[in-house]
């Protein structure tokens, strides 16, 4: 059995290997050992696809349906996860850092927490957003492992697109303790160069928004860490949403000639 020390060494080193990684996002338990098993050597939860699978939006699920998540999801994965931890939760940044105890308890290797109040749906004061970070990192560091920190800032992707701001923000979050930064809906290669050669730590990019780059493109631009967010849980819900409406417009079942063998999934599965 993997414990959780050598899953959080195991992340941390993937940052500092000079190579950029992929992190898929699965968005069940399914889904994260299948990705395991094709190879992957770390995974990323994300809120929407957990929300899916929940029958919500995302930001409707609570605290615990996502505490209880990350433990199974723990327990039946042997590579490091970290996790989409919204807001952290909270508002207040002693909050957020309590909450964060409660996160290392199910085993994961490292969260992100975010810049943005899903509740309000506004961002954080730059002086508050600092402190949360700053809060998180203190009790992050005072663990007996290197759960890996990632501070996202979401002004790009909550339509305000002012870069200055997102490398302000995310020059702070460094700052204060966070050992990778975030900044969703980069949408170039330049616009990728221009925030990463402002940081030192390493970076995390979406990979979706930059269309057509490859994990080349995106490491020659300064990305250390890849994502994919919500987007194989929409992939994987697109042959679904096909495959129903061919069954109720024309009765026919063509869609199963594209189903994967059992027998895979098993093997994947381990």
């Amino acid at each position: 059995m993997v414990t959780q020390q050598e899953k959080c060494k195991a992340f941390k080193d993937l940052h500092h290997t000079g190579e950029a990684f992929i992190v898929p996002n699965p968005w069940d338990l399914g889904s994260a050992k299948l990705l395991q098993g094709l190879g992957f050597k770390a995974l990323a939860t994300t809120s929407v696809g957990l929300a899916y699978t929940l029958g919500v939006a995302d930001y409707e699920i609570s605290l615990d349906q996502l505490l209880a998540f990350c433990k199974a999801l723990s327990a039946v994965t042997d590579i490091p996860v970290t996790v989409d931890f919204e807001n952290g939760f909270a508002a207040d940044p002693e909050r957020v850092a309590k909450n964060i105890e409660r996160l290392v308890e199910t085993g994961v290797a490292g969260c992100s927490i975010e810049d943005f109040d899903g509740d309000t749906q506004t961002l954080y004061d730059f002086g508050v957003a600092v402190e949360r970070v700053a809060a998180a990192a203190e009790t992050v560091s005072a663990l007996n492992m290197p759960f890996q920190l990632t501070a996202r800032a979401e002004n790009l992707l909550r339509g305000v697109g002012d870069v200055d701001d997102t490398i302000k923000r995310l020059k702070a979050f460094e700052a204060a303790g966070a050992h990778v930064l975030y900044a969703p809906a980069i949408r170039s290669l330049d616009q990728l160069r221009t925030v990463t050669s402002e940081l030192s730590h390493p970076f995390n990019v979406l990979a979706p928004f930059v269309k057509g780059a490859s994990v080349a493109d995106l490491q020659a631009h300064g990305a250390t860490r890849i994502s994919v967010g919500g987007a194989l849980n929409w992939h994987a819900v697109s042959p679904v949403i096909r495959a129903g409406k061919e069954m109720l417009e024309h009765g026919t079942f063509g869609w199963m000639n594209d189903v994967s063998s059992v027998n895979e999934v098993k093997k994947l599965f381990g």
